[in-house]
């Protein structure tokens, strides 16, 4: 096969699947060139890895790293990569772990971690107080992706390093992935913010703080990690989707009794009535479960009762209707699938239908019928990484499936952009994705992603349109946002 990108015409000799070569030091931090080689192994890739010389001294971090192993626990050591094919010939493709190989006939692809080509340099961008940090791919030195990973830790410098190297992967696996469809483009990025800090005062300053937080958080009587509130609206005409703010008709909030909170809603019309699906969260349990309320004739919601539960936590019941039928695709994640229940007694009763992704971290899917095909999108978590930066599509022809992953797979590697947050709206004959922007803190925004592409070959969007508190304001901490004739529902964070 014969790969062109640009300019340039690169030769596979692997027939349908490229050879990959991996060029790391002998002494790359925590042996993930063996995580990264098994990922693209289990992709279809011929794999092997090469070593170079050894890492320059990065003895800051390497301390950093061995201490936060004592209090946190040091990483799992990653199995030994054994290739599946006894290495031979040429590679069609090197990803270059070193930042230091020269570009030639073979494409060579690196990653800039803050616009470090070193990584151990890059890592510490983490803590140098320069702003949310991005990752750059370069084939020969041209950028040809970007990626925008969720940090969640932001007080062990090792357990954001472990889920940072996961996008790295990511992001290979994204650029490979569009370099063998020749769809791989050169691109346009702004320049890394310079550091501000030394790495030693910006990583003790961030690790005393958390800390000290964390601290004050578990002695504050009835404060929690997470609350959401769910609200809802009766409206005439524009709403939020269409003007992007929460301005306007007030909303009226879900009641709790304060020993749980709901989030997720998805309205749904049916035979005269209208019902509210939502994640219920107890939080003695700690384990999610779908309930659902109805619209008494006061305009008010009853109080949700739970209709679906599982040994493992449930959330984002995506409820509608298809070919006279009632479904549901609730994200189970944690189950590592993705399940299609049918309503055999609507609303309390639920049945599986069939099991559509299995083996899969697959979060908050989303359903599009597009071109005669059912289109399903989501984030998918790998391993240690983010559940919410990493958009992956399926496919099929039928809802029961059998479901296949898009090839250009993971489709955006984005904090602000890449989850999504409700049914896919219809504005002035365009399709937007509800999106979580996860910038600052998982739940603080959400934004409008136009598809401007979606086909078996090519996926594209455009940029993330945030939605404001009420017009000309900032951001809105939304979560959620879903409508079903009159009704409009959101949920936030409080």
């Amino acid at each position: 096969m014969t790969v062109i990108w640009g300019d340039e015409v690169f030769s596979n000799t692997g027939g349908n699947l490229l050879k990959i070569r991996i060029v790391s030091f002998r002494n790359s931090i925590m042996r993930w060139e063996h995580t990264l080689a098994a990922r693209l192994q289990a992709a279809g890739y011929d794999v092997q890895i090469d070593y170079a010389e050894a890492a320059p001294p990065a003895r800051f971090l390497d301390c950093v790293m061995a201490l936060e192993s004592l209090w946190v626990g040091a990483p799992a050591e990653p199995a030994p990569f054994v290739p599946a094919v006894p290495p031979s010939g040429g590679a069609d493709a090197i990803l270059d772990l070193t930042g230091r190989l020269e570009p030639g006939k073979t494409p060579v692809l690196t990653v800039e971690v803050g616009g470090c080509a070193l990584l151990s340099e890059g890592l510490l961008r983490l803590r140098s107080d320069c702003g949310p940090i991005q990752l750059v791919a370069r084939c020969n030195g041209k950028a040809v992706g970007r990626a925008a990973p969720m940090i969640h830790d932001r007080v062990w410098l090792s357990r954001d390093i472990r889920m940072l190297l996961v996008s790295i992967q990511s992001l290979f696996v994204q650029s490979l992935a569009r370099l063998q469809a020749g769809l791989l483009d050169e691109i346009t990025v702004p320049p890394a913010t310079a550091p501000s800090h030394r790495p030693e005062v910006a990583y003790a300053k961030h690790l005393v703080g958390g800390l000290a937080a964390r601290m004050l958080t578990r002695m504050t009587p009835g404060s929690r990690t997470f609350c959401w509130k769910t609200a809802y609206r009766f409206i005439d005409g524009p709403g939020v989707v269409e003007t992007r703010h929460i301005g306007g008709a007030p909303f009226s909030f879900l009641e709790d009794d304060g020993q749980r909170f709901y989030a997720d809603p998805f309205p749904i019309h049916h035979e005269g009535r209208t019902w509210l699906f939502v994640e219920e969260y107890p939080y003695a349990s700690r384990r999610g479960v779908i309930s659902v309320a109805e619209l008494g004739p006061d305009g008010r919601f009853a109080r949700p009762r739970v209709v679906l539960e599982e040994a493992h936590h449930l959330s984002y019941p995506n409820v509608f209707a298809h070919e006279g039928s009632l479904f549901m695709i609730p994200e189970s994640g944690s189950a590592q699938e993705v399940v299609l229940y049918r309503a055999t007694a609507f609303p309390d009763c639920w049945q599986r239908e069939a099991v559509l992704i299995e083996g899969r971290n697959f979060n908050d899917a989303t359903l599009f019928q597009h071109e005669g095909r059912f289109w399903m999108l989501g984030t998918e978590r790998y391993a240690g990484g983010s559940a919410s930066d990493t958009m992956a599509i399926y496919s099929a022809e039928r809802l029961q499936g059998p479901w296949r992953p898009h090839p250009l797979n993971p489709i955006v590697i984005d904090r602000a952009g890449a989850r999504p947050g409700g049914r896919i709206v219809h504005v002035n004959g365009k399709a937007f994705l509800p999106v979580q922007n996860g910038t600052d803190t998982y739940g603080g925004g959400l934004g409008l992603r136009e598809i401007l592409r979606l086909d078996a070959t090519d996926v594209r969007f455009g940029p993330v349109l945030p939605i404001c508190q009420a017009e000309g304001k900032g951001p809105a901490s939304l979560h959620t946002i879903n409508r079903t004739g009159r009704l409009e529902v959101i949920d936030s964070l409080l």
